[in-house]
């Protein structure tokens, strides 16, 4: 039922919000068409590329290895075709520290290798293969360039797009409002940046005391993360980085002076997506830690909760 949920969601945020914010919005210009062009034809390139890729070597996460550098190369496709103005590169060098601190992340976890197809698969899309749902292959094949290829290539460029906008209405300057916007932005960067490495340490200890054939005590006995950022958030890593793309679409209300405009769909379609990724890495660490859904109950999913507050809130299903 969540599933379908999901799907009826994303299809809404994707067709019918862009449709109805564009038509109260100003249309793109000639040179905002010529910049959207070039990146359209980019993220073409990137879904043929993953979805070929991924079906010869059976390695599914080619768009992760890019999920972090194709914003780095859209920030600077429009910076260039807004003359590089000041406020168009202060958006560019928030999304290339952002996608700078992600590559980092995901390449010393062994996401790249010399052989740029290979390098390690997200352990989830091995599980999802094996499914009933995804039998037989052409099933997968099918999600594979509809969804894991397509979809995510086209949220990719969908969640910078608020650059496009801000472009579009571009005085040349940088006001309060900009800065105000980058200091929540870095703040949500900062936070990312931090969740990820406390559970960068707790992975490797974990795993290096397994490899060693020692028994694992306290903390590494559960299995899982639940200090620091992760006492008070089970996914502090994902509240960062929905924090930061949500802050970066405000940079186009600041420049566009309009609280709507089409380009909102792509922290819409982030959300949405982050509520079904953690709905399912948290059902595959339910079923492997006993204690898990005892710190389901106790920890919400992304948003801290005030102290004193111990609402219960049900361990997910799919």
């Amino acid at each position: 039922m969540k599933i379908l949920q999901t799907a009826i969601l994303l299809i809404f945020t994707l067709l019918v919000v862009p449709v109805f914010t564009y038509l109260f919005g100003i249309p793109l210009g000639d040179r905002d068409w010529e910049a959207l062009w070039v990146l359209i034809k980019i993220c073409g390139a990137s879904v043929t590329y993953c979805f070929l890729v991924g079906e010869l070597t059976n390695n599914n996460s080619q768009v992760d290895k890019y999920w972090s550098i194709l914003p780095i190369i859209y920030a600077w496709v429009m910076a260039y075709f807004g003359d590089f103005s000041p406020r168009m590169v202060l958006l560019a060098i928030l999304i290339s520290a952002w996608g700078a601190r992600l590559t980092y992340n995901f390449a010393r976890k062994g996401a790249y290798r010399w052989k740029f197809w290979e390098g390690e698969e997200d352990y989830r899309w091995e599980i999802l293969r094996k499914k009933p749902e995804f039998q037989p292959k052409w099933k997968w094949t099918l999600f594979n360039l509809f969804f894991i290829s397509g979809y995510q290539n086209v949220l990719i460029l969908l969640f910078t797009l608020p650059m496009l906008v801000t472009m579009q209405f571009d005085d040349g300057g940088i006001g309060l409002w900009d800065y105000f916007i980058a200091g929540i932005a870095l703040f949500f960067l900062a936070l990312e940046t931090a969740a990820d490495e406390q559970q960068w340490k707790y992975q490797t200890e974990k795993w290096r005391l397994i490899k060693e054939g020692k028994l694992l005590r306290g903390d590494f006995a559960k299995g899982f993360l639940d200090k620091g950022l992760w006492a008070i958030s089970r996914h502090p890593n994902y509240l960062g980085e929905q924090g930061f793309w949500v802050s970066f679409y405000f940079f186009s209300v600041a420049a566009s002076g309009q609280w709507l405009n089409w380009s909102v769909v792509g922290c819409l379609l982030l959300l949405i997506l982050f509520q079904g990724s953690s709905n399912f890495s948290e059902e595959i660490s339910a079923s492997k830690y006993p204690s898990y859904k005892s710190y389901q109950a106790r920890v919400p999913r992304f948003v801290p909760r005030p102290q004193g507050k111990t609402q219960e809130s049900p361990a997910p299903s799919s």
